[in-house]
């Protein structure tokens, strides 16, 4: 069973990396591709083509084994999820002032991603410089950085970022290389090592599955986690298209969650709207490692002027347990 699971998952590698790449070319069909290059038809089955995989190795692969996605006539008019909101540039801020690891925040998140076990994608840890140093809880979620390593390492454009400064994983091209966890700063980045386990919530992710499949749908945001690929906090995307907060920001019942548009230099928990500069400024924030120059879209902070003193609160293995009902949400 483990040398079948092994041979499975190597041949999922293979042959993924052979059909990511066809993405990248131009947005040419390796069918249409091969009948150029090798001046033949699309429908002889020898056509062959050389592809370079991650690890420098050069494969052939069937022209004819490779399909080409076939777009409805109003592609172009519809939302495009790859390349976001025009003329917006979404950011969030944490104050962790006020975080109490109440941990409602990563509940929330993990219900509407259908995320379940240690694959949270917002975690939330205590921190404490030194011994003598006050204590604090600080989440963490992608910081979907301006220029991301992430984007840069992915072979198979997979990981991409969008005009409104969101940093996506389209699952269906990703191949499980992990190239953007070795890149990526932060550690806020997932793999999927095994199947997920969605519990009662698995009949709704089948049919999300057969649906997504069936129509051959481009909104691959908001689908659950796959076998054998990286997730990560993608600032709920589908929520943001209906002009809703993402879940982690209505989910906080302590206000922790800032989320606005730089550009409109505005921010808000749902209970308040600030000016972005302006809080920035009065309450110090920052961004984590600046000097690696990602120019991160999560800013934070400190945790000064504390309303009530810290508390263990909640276990902090609860981080990672598996996915909770939410009935007060």
């Amino acid at each position: 069973m483990e040398n079948n699971s092994t041979n499975n998952r190597r041949y999922f590698l293979d042959n993924g990396l052979k059909l990511g790449l066809a993405t990248i070319i131009g947005g040419i069909g390796f069918s249409k591709l091969a009948s150029k290059l090798y001046g033949k038809s699309e429908s002889n089955s020898n056509n062959k083509m050389e592809l370079m995989t991650t690890d420098g190795t050069i494969v052939e692969v069937d022209a004819s084994e490779v399909i080409e996605v076939a777009h409805s006539q109003d592609h172009d008019t519809k939302y495009n999820l790859r390349e976001g909101m025009p003329n917006r540039k979404f950011v969030m801020v944490i104050d962790l002032a006020k975080c109490k690891n109440a941990l409602k925040c990563q509940s929330a998140c993990n219900k509407h991603h259908y995320i379940t076990g240690e694959h949270a994608w917002l975690k939330v840890y205590k921190m404490q410089e030194e011994e003598d140093t006050a204590p604090y809880w600080m989440p963490t979620t992608c910081m979907h950085c301006d220029h991301p390593a992430c984007v840069t390492v992915c072979p198979v454009d997979a990981t991409f970022k969008r005009r409104d400064g969101l940093v996506l994983i389209d699952n269906d091209r990703c191949i499980g290389c992990r190239f953007c966890m070795a890149a990526c700063p932060y550690s806020t980045r997932v793999f999927n090592w095994s199947e997920p386990d969605y519990g009662e919530a698995s009949e709704v992710v089948l049919n999300m599955n057969m649906a997504h499949e069936e129509h051959n749908s481009i909104e691959f945001a908001g689908m659950p986690s796959k076998i054998g690929t990286v997730d990560k906090c993608d600032f709920c995307p589908h929520a943001i298209k209906e002009d809703k907060l993402p879940h982690c920001v209505t989910a906080c019942p302590n206000g922790v969650f800032y989320f606005g548009d730089k550009y409109e230099d505005t921010v808000t928990n749902g209970d308040e709207t600030l000016r972005l500069s302006k809080l920035l400024k009065e309450k110090s924030g920052y961004r984590l490692m600046e000097g690696l120059g990602t120019k991160p879209s999560v800013y934070y902070l400190p945790p000064v002027n504390r309303l009530v003193d810290f508390k263990e609160g909640l276990s902090e293995y609860r981080n990672y347990n598996s996915v909770e009902k939410i009935d007060d949400l």
